[in-house]
């Protein structure tokens, strides 16, 4: 049985029942803040962030697409396999033949590729007001069909490709999201007191200690019992295959470099230069992921990673193509949430509180029921 768990848990978080959703979110719930001032807060918030990410990264914000060609292959996989799809459409009229089209659910892979078409430097990046649809979510209190994301990615060199280069960045970035926490406590002194502060450091752990720590445990519970000791985590190796026989969780096989060999512990090598920042939300009581970053494949490890997959087809696409012919730089990138960290520095209990988007009908009579008012 615990085998099926790890199976079953390895495509992403989520809940899966509205019975569960019922049981989770808090029955004595008090807003911080009314829905105007949040979105007041919400936006002093998103003005921090953007700056602070510009200054600790070197970050320039762009345009960014919301549709791609299917032919493409930039739009983003999320799970490599293949369980979440995107939206496709053809746009185009009075052409012979319409252009396929996919609305994009996430900017991972056009990134790249965009910082070739805007001829950024080395130590220089992009970030983007990112907006997706992601369909085949469950819809709870913390995922939405509709995301927005700080999409950002930034040029490196061969020799910033190692776990020292990711941890120092990850850490540049938790200081920036937790300087818009402090900024807004500051600006809403309502949000101050009611829970405990937001942790000023970050504690890091592999994929494989975790499971070292807990052996029987699912992903999800696993990450649950971690962060409950530490609030505040990144969790590095997503995407290899740990010791039981399961990554921690899956990722797509062409941008994260989850194959790299990074850390030796006890003769044993670890793998992976990607992770993911979980913070304690303690509105919810549960795991919240913030963002999932990494440094991005090369063509060796493009390659290496696509055969273990099985999807060494997707190397004829143009994004693979331009990996593999030296077309674009290697980077280092990740998404934000953005209305996941505004649900987490404004003490809010459901994303709907926080972002306009459709709920189930269940969902939001469950909400009404907990004093959580989500926006329509």
């Amino acid at each position: 049985m615990a085998n099926m768990d790890k199976k079953a848990d390895l495509a992403g978080p989520g809940i899966s029942t509205y019975e569960e959703v019922a049981k989770i979110l808090p029955s004595d719930y008090k807003p911080t803040l009314p829905p105007l001032k949040r979105m007041e807060a919400l936006y002093e918030i998103k003005r921090y962030i953007e700056d602070g990410m510009a200054e600790a990264l070197n970050l320039q914000m762009v345009q960014v697409p919301l549709i791609v060609s299917q032919d493409s292959g930039v739009n983003d996989y999320l799970d490599r396999d293949g369980s979440r799809t995107p939206i496709d459409f053809q746009c185009g009229l009075g052409l012979p033949k319409k252009i396929d089209a996919q609305v994009v659910q996430a900017a991972t892979k056009w990134k790249r590729m965009a910082l070739a078409q805007f001829d950024c430097a080395v130590g220089q990046g992009i970030n983007t007001d990112m907006r997706a649809v992601r369909k085949d979510y469950f819809l709870d209190h913390d995922h939405s069909s509709y995301v927005d994301q700080w999409d950002w990615e930034k040029v490196i060199t061969p020799q910033d490709r190692n776990l020292d280069y990711l941890i120092d960045t990850v850490k540049k970035i938790w200081k920036v999201i937790y300087g818009a926490g402090q900024r807004a406590q500051e600006l809403f002194p309502e949000l101050k007191g009611q829970y405990p502060d937001f942790p000023e450091e970050l504690e890091f752990f592999h994929a494989e200690e975790i499971l070292e720590m807990y052996p029987d445990l699912p992903r999800k519970q696993r990450e649950t019992k971690l962060i409950m000791e530490h609030p505040a985590v990144f969790i590095i190796g997503i995407g290899w295959v740990l010791k039981d026989g399961y990554p921690h969780e899956m990722r797509a096989a062409d941008y994260d470099d989850w194959v790299t060999p990074t850390v030796e512990k006890n003769g044993e090598m670890m793998h992976g230069l990607n992770g993911d920042i979980l913070v304690w939300n303690p509105v919810t009581k549960r795991r919240h992921e913030l963002t999932s970053m990494g440094i991005r494949v090369t063509k060796d490890t493009l390659k290496q990673q696509l055969e273990i997959t099985g999807q060494e087809d997707f190397l004829k696409l143009p994004y693979h193509q331009a990996i593999l012919n030296d077309e674009i730089p290697l980077s280092i990138g990740g998404g934000i949430g953005q209305a996941r960290t505004y649900m987490y520095l404004l003490r809010a209990a459901h994303l709907g509180e926080v972002t306009v988007t459709v709920w189930p009908k269940q969902l939001k009579e469950i909400c009404a029921e907990r004093n959580i008012t989500v926006l329509e």
